[in-house]
């Protein structure tokens, strides 16, 4: 997994993107949790905090520094600064700062909806052969996001290991806090670790991580399709400084592909997040099966 790799070179070659008018971003709040997307950057989650909270818990340095969606495809001659890289479809745009084409938003007090057309993120041009969608919930303090790709390209991939999604964090949050031992679901002792650089695999037996600062209070994620990650620690000062997570799955990107997925995000005490997933488990697996076609 290489994605983020040659992020230094990244961060060296352009500025911050934040720039946008203060209506660019719109916010979900329920009281129990706040959750916020940047329209001209693709609709991507860029804030989050607890109910009654004005901290943001996550980064939005730039365009790739957003909870995302991002796929892999076959090396296509395309340059990332000056490092080869391949067909890159980002929510958020490439990395030379250019946004994806936001196709449809809606939002209410309590849903949001998006469809994107996304940029090729060291190419630069847009991806009219891949349309990502967004939906998003809030639920008591977790905001539940649905993600779907749709891939109506005719070149077929290699299978790649997929970031479902990047999720970027304040780089407060220093600690990486999952389980990832051999008996899951049965509140057996966590792991805490604070990564290094560059990226380090990740066990996700339980499907979750969290990156908590020291207080114990951070940022969870919960990927139910996900028993893997990548993980990194960056520090390379102007603000881009920030802690990085992707749960992984692997698949290749097909013609007719339609690949779709659920991440739970969520704000609180590594305790309190895990409470909140074991729940959303043990809801999920009450669920009835769905009938065969």
């Amino acid at each position: 997994m290489q994605f983020w790799l040659s992020i230094l070179l990244m961060a060296l070659a352009i500025l911050p993107q934040d720039s946008a008018r203060a209506d660019d971003w719109v916010y979900l709040d329920n009281g129990s949790v706040r959750i916020g997307v940047k329209k001209s950057s693709g609709a991507c989650i860029g804030y989050l905090s607890p109910g009654g909270s004005t901290k943001n818990l996550l980064n939005h340095y730039d365009q790739g520094r957003f909870v995302q969606q991002s796929y892999y495809g076959a090396a296509d001659g395309s340059l990332w600064v000056k490092k080869p890289w391949r067909f890159n479809p980002v929510q958020g745009g490439n990395y030379q700062g250019t946004p994806s084409e936001l196709k449809e938003f809606r939002s209410t007090k309590s849903t949001l909806y998006a469809k994107i057309t996304p940029r090729n993120w060291a190419g630069g041009a847009l991806v009219p052969e891949v349309t990502m969608e967004e939906w998003i919930e809030l639920v008591g303090p977790v905001a539940k996001v649905r993600y779907r790709m749709t891939y109506s390209g005719t070149v077929r991939h290699a299978a790649r290991h997929q970031e479902i999604p990047a999720i970027f964090t304040d780089a407060n949050l220093s600690t990486l806090v999952t389980y990832e031992a051999a008996v899951p679901w049965t509140n057996d002792a966590v792991v805490r670790k604070i990564p290094g650089w560059p990226n380090q695999p990740q066990k996700l037996t339980e499907s979750w991580a969290a990156y908590v600062d020291a207080r114990d209070f951070g940022v969870g994620a919960y990927v139910p399709i996900a028993t893997e990650a990548t993980c990194y620690r960056y520090k390379g000062g102007s603000g881009s400084d920030c802690s990085y997570i992707a749960p992984l799955t692997t698949f290749a990107l097909t013609p007719n592909l339609v690949f779709e997925y659920e991440l739970y995000l969520t704000a609180g005490t590594s305790r309190e997040i895990r409470s909140r997933f074991y729940e959303i488990h043990r809801r999920n697996e009450r669920k009835p099966a769905k009938p065969s076609p």
